[in-house]
């Protein structure tokens, strides 16, 4: 059990604030290893092997800590209380209404406000079972926090198997009715360098949630077919990104979520499949959400650099599990609320392979 597995805990620099963040390695016997940090849950390192058994990093991240506190757009993180956005910042649950920060050019509410699951220190606990290697975090989200009600506990165990699968597995709880919608927002490159307009995209949906132009749901669910939105077929991101359509105009690109064509509800799902010809690596994406958020890194621009390089326009894409954008705002989409004497749960899986 121990052979197939490593953890190891080291310093990840200090906040502002002047408390300390850990780094925890999780590592199987395969070339697989995970970097995660205590700071934001944030995946800060991913390797897995190409097709030839070279080992490289496939997600956008920085060397040091700092750039994470104050310049990331959310590389690698865990993200809530309520992921994507909120139009105007606002919600009303149970005949009250709620005004939270508007922290996306001040018009919606991103990822959970100025101060989300991104921003805060999760306290940890690593353990190597029988089949993985895993980092619990908790977190204590309380009444009022970024405007939010009640207080919410939350628990994300992150598990790295043998066989080359990363899990997400979430757990909270509230002692009063609150909207809850949590993913994870790691940028992959699965080259490792360069764009992503090469990599080949399948999503498992037959309709995507067309936006205005603060990004926020119409509140249509819309068939894919006959738009640059169909990936139901493996095509790569770059063939229709640049198309004379008006929902890419908006965004600047794919920044839309995808209503996934679920087996049952509750239960992990193929939502996606990434492979990059250079590398033959592929990246399978299984969640229980009905919803991925897919965005190909429109809004980089070189200005941000890590790990020896500058992470240009398009240099890296996200998948994210979820819960419809502005679902309390959109009486068409599926509730949101998580009440006392309710669990909340949801799973991801990237599945990391090879392909010829």
């Amino acid at each position: 059990m121990t052979e197939t597995f490593n953890i190891t805990q080291s310093p990840f620099g200090t906040l502002q604030d002047g408390r300390g963040v850990e780094l925890y390695t999780l590592q199987n016997n395969r070339g697989m290893s995970v970097g995660i940090i205590t700071f934001g849950g944030i995946i800060t390192s991913l390797v897995c092997p190409d097709r030839d058994g070279r080992c490289e990093d496939v997600v956008l991240g920085f060397d040091a800590l700092a750039p994470y506190e104050t310049d990331s757009p959310y590389f690698g993180a865990l993200i809530g209380r309520v992921g994507n956005r909120l139009a105007g910042g606002h919600f009303e649950l149970d005949g009250q209404s709620y005004q939270l920060a508007c922290n996306e050019n001040k018009v919606s509410h991103l990822h959970g406000g100025e101060c989300g699951f991104d921003k805060v220190l999760w306290q940890a606990e690593s353990r190597i079972t029988d089949d993985a290697a895993e980092l619990v975090l908790r977190y204590l989200s309380v009444d009022g926090d970024q405007g939010y009600p009640g207080n919410l506990s939350v628990e994300v165990v992150y598990r790295l198997t043998e066989d080359n699968r990363l899990f997400a597995e979430y757990h909270a709880t509230t002692d009063a009715p609150t909207p809850v919608n949590l993913t994870q927002h790691s940028y992959f490159n699965l080259a490792g360098k360069g764009d992503v307009l090469n990599h080949e995209l399948t999503l498992n949906a037959k309709a995507y949630t067309p936006v205005n132009e603060q990004l926020i749901p119409t509140g249509e669910i819309a068939s894919v077919a006959g738009t640059p939105f169909d990936f139901r077929q493996a095509k790569s991101v770059g063939a229709e990104i640049t198309t004379d359509d008006a929902q890419l105009t908006l965004a600047g690109g794919y920044d839309h979520n995808f209503a996934i064509d679920q087996a049952a509800a509750g239960e992990l799902t193929r939502a996606a499949r990434v492979y990059e010809p250079g590398s033959g690596r592929v990246m399978t994406l299984h969640t229980t959400e009905p919803g991925v958020q897919f965005y190909s890194g429109n809004f980089l621009d070189g200005s941000l650099t890590g790990k020896g390089r500058a992470f240009a326009h398009r240099s890296g894409l996200c998948l994210e599990p979820q819960h419809f954008p502005d679902a309390p705002n959109q009486p068409n989409f599926a509730d949101i609320t998580l009440r006392p004497g309710q669990e909340y749960r949801s799973t991801l899986c990237f599945s990391f392979t090879t392909d010829t």
